[in-house]
């Protein structure tokens, strides 16, 4: 299978064992347009999303119709979360979910797996596989793009609590920009001898 070809079909598994990245996408529209330039960059990857990042990617005009042009996308369709199983058949090297909202970060912090991502991150942890987790809120104060303008918010003490209780998660690497995020994925390509595409076409 292809990028892009069908939807939410379980990937063959690949003839090299953790060959993919598994990028996870959540209702956060927090340098959404951002994270997904930098997943286009990356080497095989294929896309998970929440059912709010379903509905979050239209309203910044990332339709499924053009992802799927570039990766495979997997929907939150099934309760037990069907795709994970692929996690289990050594498709993935690496678990990103970026951008996190604050729920899902609280739920990955207090290992909680009641959607896509959420699974992904704690099945990923439980087979030792790296997770990097973009969250939102990690200032006292944050500015944010939403659809339609830009949004200054002040994250309570519960979710800067939260981020840092993720923080102490095995196998998870939290960032909080953009720039943090370029670079942890430049570090876990060069682990894995991989390298950036010259292209996002």
């Amino acid at each position: 299978m292809t990028a892009g070809e069908g939807d939410d079909a379980l990937a063959v598994v690949p003839a090299t064992p953790r060959s993919r990245f598994a990028w996870c996408v959540t209702g956060s529209g927090h340098y959404l347009e951002e994270s997904m330039a930098l997943a286009a960059r990356l080497p095989d990857v294929d896309l998970f999303l929440s059912a709010a990042g379903e509905e979050v990617l239209p309203l910044y005009k990332l339709g499924l119709e053009a992802l799927r042009k570039r990766f495979r996308v997997l929907r939150d369709k099934s309760a037990s979360g069907v795709p994970v199983g692929m996690l289990y058949d050594d498709v993935y090297h690496t678990v990103v979910v970026a951008p996190a909202t604050s729920n899902t970060v609280a739920k990955c912090a207090f290992g909680i797996s009641d959607s896509l991502p959420t699974n992904m991150f704690a099945q990923a942890g439980k087979l030792g596989i790296p997770g990097i987790v973009f969250a939102c809120d990690t200032e006292p104060v944050v500015v944010t793009k939403s659809p339609h303008d830009w949004v200054t918010l002040r994250p309570r003490r519960i979710e800067l609590e939260n981020v840092e209780r993720l923080m102490q998660i095995d196998f998870c690497q939290v960032v909080s920009s953009p720039a943090e995020l370029e670079a942890a994925l430049d570090t876990r390509l060069k682990e894995l001898s991989l390298a950036w595409n010259t292209s996002s076409s």
